[in-house]
């Protein structure tokens, strides 16, 4: 297995073996991508991700060989050349070729036709030879098989199914499928009105393997929906010539070539084509899935690793109009402080009482920055805000993506975090510490919910759950946890915990007061040693009792500071702060047991920057004064926030209700085929509309100069 996964995935099998050692053992894959590079060779977290995928795979398929031997063991059948094409064959649709005689089926029609006992003149035709057909067939007329054309259709039944049995002939379909299957829909009869949104596939036919990821997602779901008939095929023709050709001899006399001829088309249309292009479909719907989740995933891994603006005395607005818009003043570690409704927004138009009220909060909680939610009225009461006459340093004011403050606001972790607030409240809290940490409020939220994916509601949703949360649990240890602060939630994506040690740790605090090293999480309920293995270097600790602590460096790893500082005559804390003393470390003369060069150069980045975090800080935007699609013209430059990307392009926030469609070959003079390398989430644009359709809301952009 190892061999295969290696040749497979182009990684060293040593380093293949070496991972897969240690996911047996429990470790994580944030765990060996940071604490074990010498044993995976350096390889990312894409990697190791490949090789789990890879390995699961593999044992899936090893389990699937043992349940064929053993059923084909039992009918005792199995023969030497069997079981070893068998034990030898790792890609499941092949192993389900070779099982498909043995496999349990209804009763077929050429089962019938054996029992009618046509099973010789089947044969007889087969064997291409000229011979007496009545003197074969007298002898078989029955109740059932009333003449010479019965007992032939039941011998061809016999052939259809040898030949959709026959290893080769499959092979010699799904080549035709592999290089030329053509993918076709239609719209449904008196459904075109319906299926509007569907237009551009009304008359689809096209090379399956020229169709993107998210074509075949919207034709399948168009099928689902009973709006397209969608039909996968290569050119019949071509597939049965070649049938013909594989099973039937030149010398072959033409009366038997006629119903050999007869019983090659009915395997291909009644048996193969069904049960092939059905295969076919299912494999370009994984593929479509893998490339749609992979995009997903790309987004919110850039979602997630967004600028925080840090711990700032925070005033969040959730703004609306006719039920106000949701205010609240936030600590500077996120706590609720104090909450209210403001009118400022038609069609109460109460500005007076709200601007007396937001300068007050301001004034009273030291207010530094403030979160608008981009919804319904955001761009209003945006506006309303920085009309205010502050006095002093006005705060720094944000417009925030609200994208799944509602799901929060309505969830069972919102109602144990506010119990006694409506989930108006518990949405201002949520866009606010957003602000402060996306990370830290969005692990909260299911990413499905985030709004930056594509067809994500058609995809498979256990393969969708399982990337999202490794890009999660990726996230969050790569940026590391502060131990005495975060929530629950956040803990529970740091490797090797979960959710039962995460509440753990959050009681411990409760009852105990704040970690003051990370030795103390081994007095954590349930917590032994694997978890504390797989944990602690992502877990920091301010001013905690060792210098460490609020750094990367695992605590496996202090000997060897502890070791490179006492050979300076330094204490750790000269060393991080004195990059001289640094300088004069040898690494090489600390290589030991697990902890080699790879790592060392790691540790070292850690004493330069103690307690960095990865992501740069937020800096401000504001967008141009337009508030709705009528105030667009083409030609318009505008600033806009890429919030979501796709395999055709992105969409841009230009504040107003529509987004924009940045296609991709408005991205670039180049042949755009990756979006993602040419934009990422959140980032900043100036932008010229290019096309405008008012009736149908649609906002066409381009960054090409």
């Amino acid at each position: 297995m190892i061999e295969r996964i290696a040749k497979l995935l182009n990684i060293h099998a040593q380093a293949v073996s070496r991972v897969i050692e240690l996911f047996e053992s429990g470790a994580t894959i944030p765990f060996i991508a940071r604490y074990r590079k010498e044993a995976s060779g350096g390889l990312n977290e894409v990697d190791l991700m490949a090789i789990k995928d890879e390995w699961e795979k593999q044992q899936e398929i090893e389990k699937r060989q043992a349940f064929i031997l053993e059923k084909i063991e039992e009918q005792g059948k199995l023969t030497d050349e069997l079981a070893k094409k068998i034990k030898n064959c790792f890609e499941l649709h092949l192993l389900e070729d070779l099982y498909l005689p043995y496999k349990k089926k209804r009763k077929t029609r050429a089962d019938k036709a054996r029992e009618f006992g046509l099973a010789p003149l089947s044969e007889l035709l087969l064997a291409q030879k000229d011979f007496d057909l009545d003197a074969i067939v007298e002898p078989l007329l029955s109740e059932e098989v009333l003449d010479e054309e019965d007992a032939l259709e039941g011998a061809r039944d016999i052939i259809a199914e040898r030949i959709n049995q026959d290893e080769t002939a499959r092979a010699t379909v799904r080549q035709h499928y592999q290089k030329r299957a053509r993918f076709k829909a239609e719209v449904v009869a008196g459904k075109e009105e319906e299926a509007q949104k569907y237009k551009n596939y009304f008359e689809l036919d096209r090379p399956l393997k020229q169709l993107q990821a998210h074509q075949i997602l919207a034709v399948l779901r168009a099928e689902k929906e009973g709006l397209l008939k969608v039909q996968l095929a290569p050119n019949e023709d071509y597939v049965l010539n070649d049938l013909c050709g594989q099973f039937i001899r030149r010398s072959c006399p033409d009366r038997w070539a006629e119903q050999l001829d007869m019983a090659i088309e009915d395997a291909y249309k009644r048996l193969m084509k069904p049960s092939i292009s059905n295969e076919f479909v299912k494999q370009a719907k994984a593929q479509a899935d893998l490339a749609s989740i992979q995009i997903f995933a790309d987004n919110l891994r850039q979602l997630l690793l967004a600028s925080p603006l840090g711990n700032k005395r925070m005033m969040a607005i959730d703004p609306g109009y006719a039920s106000g818009c949701k205010l609240v003043c936030l600590s500077a570690t996120g706590e609720l402080l104090e909450d209210t409704v403001i009118y400022p927004t038609p069609p109460r138009n109460r500005k007076f009482q709200a601007t007396d009220t937001v300068l007050d909060l301001i004034e009273k909680h030291r207010i530094e920055a403030i979160a608008i939610g981009n919804g319904t009225a955001g761009r209003e009461t945006e506006q309303f805000i920085r009309e205010l006459p502050f006095e002093g340093i006005a705060p720094t004011i944000f417009l925030v993506n609200e994208s799944g403050a509602s799901i929060y606001s309505a969830s069972e972790i919102a109602r144990q975090e506010f119990p006694d607030k409506d989930i108006t409240v518990r949405g201002a809290v949520s866009i606010g510490r957003r602000l402060m940490d996306p990370l830290a409020e969005l692990v909260k939220i299911d990413p499905k919910s985030i709004g930056v994916g594509q067809y994500q509601h058609d995809v498979d949703q256990k393969q969708l759950q399982n990337k999202l949360g490794a890009v999660v649990e990726s996230c969050v240890n790569a940026v590391g946890v502060d131990l005495n602060t975060a929530s629950e939630y956040l803990l529970t994506y740091v490797s090797g915990l979960g959710p039962a040690l995460a509440r753990n740790i959050v009681d411990y605090r409760r009852s105990k007061g704040a970690f003051k090293s990370r030795q103390e999480l081994r007095s954590v309920k349930r917590l032994g040693e694997k978890a504390f293995e797989q944990a602690a270097g992502f877990l920091r600790i301010r001013k905690g009792i060792h210098p460490l602590d609020n750094t990367g460096v695992h605590p496996e790893a202090y000997p060897i500071v502890e070791q490179m500082a006492k050979d300076l005559n330094a204490s750790i804390a000269d060393l991080i702060a004195d990059k001289s003393l640094r300088k004069k470390i040898q690494l090489k003369d600390y290589v030991k047991g697990e902890i080699g060069l790879p790592s060392l150069h790691d540790i070292m980045k850690e004493l330069e920057k103690p307690g960095r975090d990865p992501r740069p800080p937020r800096q401000v935007f504001q967008f141009a004064d337009v508030h709705q699609i009528e105030d667009l013209k083409e030609g318009m430059k505008l600033p806009g926030i890429v919030t979501n990307i796709t395999a055709f392009g992105a969409f841009v926030d230009l504040g107003i209700k529509e987004n924009g469609l940045l296609h991709k070959s408005q991205m670039s003079h180049e042949r755009v085929d990756d979006p993602a390398r040419f934009v990422k989430l959140g980032q900043e644009l100036e932008v010229t509309i290019v096309g405008l359709e008012l009736g149908r809301k649609r906002i066409q952009l381009s960054i090409i100069e």
